[in-house]
């Protein structure tokens, strides 16, 4: 049968040149992508906003996309069509993905097969939005990267957040001591809800002692760093003996002197998600679907804005007083 002569379109965000949110182009006559062989088309029902969408869209991120091009990784939706070799997906599957190749801030998005997984119903679509990025790196960084072991302590650096508040939730369900800090009181709040034994509000000025008087002279095994341009020189003085920060976020350049590093045989590691293999992609996703399963793991979805509200989003994410659960943009 001949295909029709006419493809669909759709409403999508695209970038042609790199800067600042004002970049961001919504348009309405955006092809619908076509998925080849091993991959999935969904119909976008919502999409995450991650920090590193901003670096990638300023063009200050080690990877940069071919312009002009559509951001977004983080989408959740309803299978629409599927390539010829897929078979672990049909139409109608409710699923969210870790990537996508034509960008999640669209109405349709096409992405590998291997990138996509099945959302229970127990989760929301905002939910479903809410779990790859925040919920793979989170993991990734506690345990690939950062080794960590029931009955360490971990504080989480900006727990308010995706990442943080998946970080306080996997490190609890796992057995770990969880210390949290946000900038506002329901951000505060709302990672006691979500794992952490307890919180601190890194806008006091003396946070730093009371995180040292909490853990006591034997220091915090691992930090969860989400701004380590801001943290690092104090996060080594909070660590124990073989004490490791993992470097998770970072908007530009701080001092810190490495004998710090020394006198503690401690370690500062940096985390890419992008830089993960295939077979530890797996282990995350086993994981993670099995906390859905079991029921720790709940993602909190925070604002929402429609595609119109793209460049405030951007703006908000990066400049707004205090996270608070994971921002979603809801085509």
């Amino acid at each position: 049968v001949a295909m029709a002569a006419t493809r669909s379109v759709m409403r999508a965000v695209r970038v042609f040149e790199f800067g600042g949110p004002e970049v961001l182009k919504l348009q309405s006559d955006v092809l619908v992508p076509v998925p080849k062989e091993n991959q999935v088309l969904i119909k976008v029902h919502a999409c995450g906003v991650n920090p590193v969408d901003t670096y990638i869209r300023s063009g200050t991120y080690a990877r940069k996309p071919a312009l002009p091009y559509t951001p977004g990784s983080d989408v959740a939706g309803v299978v629409e069509s599927v390539g010829e070799h897929v078979t672990a997906f049909k139409k109608g599957d409710r699923v969210f993905t870790l990537e996508t190749l034509s960008g999640g801030y669209a109405e349709y998005a096409v992405a590998t097969a291997n990138r996509v997984f099945p959302l229970p119903d127990k989760l929301d679509f905002r939910q479903g939005a809410a779990i790859g990025v925040p919920y793979f790196t989170a993991y990734r960084a506690l345990f690939q990267k950062g080794c960590a072991k029931a009955g360490e302590s971990v504080l989480v650096h900006g727990a308010s957040g995706g990442v943080g508040l998946a970080a306080c939730q996997i490190a609890r369900a796992c057995g770990l001591k969880v210390l949290g800090t946000a900038g506002t009181e329901e951000g505060m709040n709302m990672i006691l809800r979500n794992g952490a034994h307890q919180a601190f509000n890194h806008r006091d000025p003396n946070y730093t002692e009371r995180i040292k008087a909490c853990t006591g002279p034997g220091g915090v095994d691992i930090i969860i760093e989400m701004l380590s341009n801001v943290n690092l020189d104090a996060d080594l003085q909070l660590l124990s003996c073989a004490g490791r920060v993992m470097v998770v976020g970072c908007r530009g350049r701080i001092e810190i002197n490495p004998r710090d590093t020394m006198s503690k045989e401690s370690s500062i590691t940096g985390v890419g998600l992008f830089l993960a293999t295939e077979e530890e992609r797996r282990e995350c996703a086993t994981a993670i679907l099995d906390g859905i399963e079991a029921g720790w793991l709940k993602p909190v979805v925070g604002l929402e804005y429609p595609l119109e509200k793209v460049a405030q989003a951007h703006e908000d994410i990066i400049c707004s007083s205090g996270a608070r659960g994971k921002m979603v943009l809801l085509p």
